[in-house]
């Protein structure tokens, strides 16, 4: 990969205060998760480094009484990933299940032969989480997600799969951001340390899907979305054009899955459009 000049302002700008970070998350789902009139929580944990943080993160504003981890396998799945959940799950003291899903997928698999394997890692992403939320009914808890700020931007997700959520505590954290909080919270290096991977093929990475780096791409993002950087200004800042154009292109065409479904505006009062205030809440 191309080595990217930016300026040393915009490599430090990238580091946050980790214990503030930490405070702000853990306070922001306590008063979240409680305010909806909920005490407890329900993620999936797949071993990566994003649910892993997640999962810290509310274990320490619930307490691990109250946080219910969900191991998801299919067939495919690397042995890896199920032993680093394991690792989590010790270490917090929380509570956990293990659902297999190959049944759920290969059902729908036999039924479509036509099925690639984009469209299946899409179908084993949507059947963990309806098992995730079928969870979070049984237990009258809230879905807890565990997608970050650069997945998000660049549409890396599944839409009402792994981007399904009801509060996403790392959702304004960049990946970069996200192994550095992860580390300051005592998430197992080897976790932190790994290749990230969505784990929906065998030998699939992030990396390797995106066709450039995490670091790479957070530092041009951050340019883009937190300074406002407009293209010319980032190519002058290091950046190649070609790539400027391709991540601006992913973020842009990635918008609909980063809202809720679009409503068109036909009377006085609409949802998304004008149902946001105080009042509208009885408060």
């Amino acid at each position: 990969m191309t080595t990217t000049a930016v300026s040393p302002k915009h490599i430090k700008s990238l580091h946050i205060d980790t214990k503030v970070a930490e405070l702000v998350l853990t306070k922001f789902l306590e008063n979240e998760i409680r305010k909806a009139g909920f005490q407890k929580a329900v993620l999936g944990l797949s071993g990566g480094i994003d649910s892993a943080l997640s999962c810290y993160l509310v274990t320490k504003a619930l307490g691990p009484e109250n946080v219910l981890a969900l191991r998801l396998p299919h067939k495919v799945s690397s042995a890896e990933s199920l032993a680093h959940a394991d690792l989590i799950i010790e270490a917090l003291g929380i509570r956990s299940e293990t659902v297999e899903i190959t049944g759920m997928v290969e059902a729908l698999a036999d039924a479509s032969p036509d099925m690639n394997a984009h469209r299946k890692g899409n179908v084993m992403a949507r059947a963990r989480m309806t098992i995730i939320f079928d969870r979070s009914l049984r237990e009258n808890a809230l879905v807890i997600g565990t997608s970050n700020k650069t997945e998000l931007m660049l549409g890396y997700g599944t839409i009402y799969g792994d981007l399904a959520s009801a509060i996403n505590p790392i959702g304004d954290l960049y990946k970069t951001q996200v192994r550095q909080l992860s580390r300051a919270l005592g998430v197992p290096d080897v976790i932190i340390d790994k290749a990230p991977s969505a784990d929906l093929i065998p030998g699939q990475t992030d990396e390797d899907d995106f066709g450039f780096s995490y670091e790479r791409v957070d530092r041009l993002l951050y340019l883009m979305l937190d300074e406002r950087y407009s293209q010319d200004e980032a190519m002058a800042a290091g950046f190649e054009r070609p790539f400027v154009e391709q991540v601006l292109k992913m973020v842009q065409r990635s918008q609909y899955k980063r809202t809720m479904p679009i409503i068109p505006k036909i009377s006085d009062r609409s949802i998304t459009h004008d149902f946001r205030y105080l009042r509208d809440w009885g408060t």
